[in-house]
């Protein structure tokens, strides 16, 4: 995220603090952009179950509550964000208290973010599979779309393993492709009609 490393600096609560103080727009401008990742994920949880539900009920559920959760630990990072703000510019605590929860606070950030990777990669595989079991949309895009799921399981262990290398962010990048190209393969084609029942 842009603003983020504007606001948090790591192992430097202090640095922090003061950015939160005196940088507040950004802090908050970062607050609503990670309100608006919520909404929007919650919303494409929904829409997707609807869209494929008829075609595979089962996988179009799992996808549903999968994609729910990404909403619900950003949602903890937002809150995060927000208490953080509230606690640079409290009257009440010493500054020692502040950089202790400031620094509180940015860790669990950070590993929400980390740890949601399970849930990014997990909804992408039902619907990698709706794609690929159906034949109704290219087999490629399902495929692309499975690999970009497991890549994101798989960085998520890696990294909670204590390997934060920058080249792991190749991982995902499956995942990216696959979003991109459902969204736009949806708005030009949609999905092909069910020809099964006329063989």
């Amino acid at each position: 995220m842009i603003f983020h490393p504007q606001v948090f600096v790591d192992s430097d609560p202090e640095k922090t603090l003061n950015n939160l103080v005196h940088l507040e727009s950004i802090a908050r401008i970062r607050l609503v952009f990670e309100l608006v990742i919520i909404i929007t994920q919650a919303l494409a949880a929904v829409w997707f179950y609807k869209l494929f539900k008829d075609i595979n009920l089962w996988a179009a559920s799992t996808l549903g509550i999968w994609g729910t959760v990404n909403s619900i630990l950003i949602a903890v990072s937002a809150v995060s964000m927000n208490s953080a703000i509230d606690i640079a510019h409290s009257s009440t605590l010493a500054f020692p208290e502040k950089l202790a929860l400031i620094e509180l606070l940015y860790r669990i950030i950070t590993h929400v973010w980390a740890v949601g990777g399970l849930f990014f990669g997990l909804w992408l595989i039902p619907m990698g599979y709706i794609v690929v079991s159906s034949r109704r949309m290219p087999i490629w895009l399902g495929r692309t779309l499975i690999f970009g799921g497991a890549g994101y399981l798989l960085q998520t262990f890696i990294k909670c393993m204590g390997n934060q290398s920058a080249y792991l962010d190749l991982l995902t990048a499956p995942a990216t492709v696959g979003e991109l190209w459902m969204i736009v393969y949806l708005l030009i084609y949609g999905i092909r009609p069910d020809t099964t029942d006329e063989k």
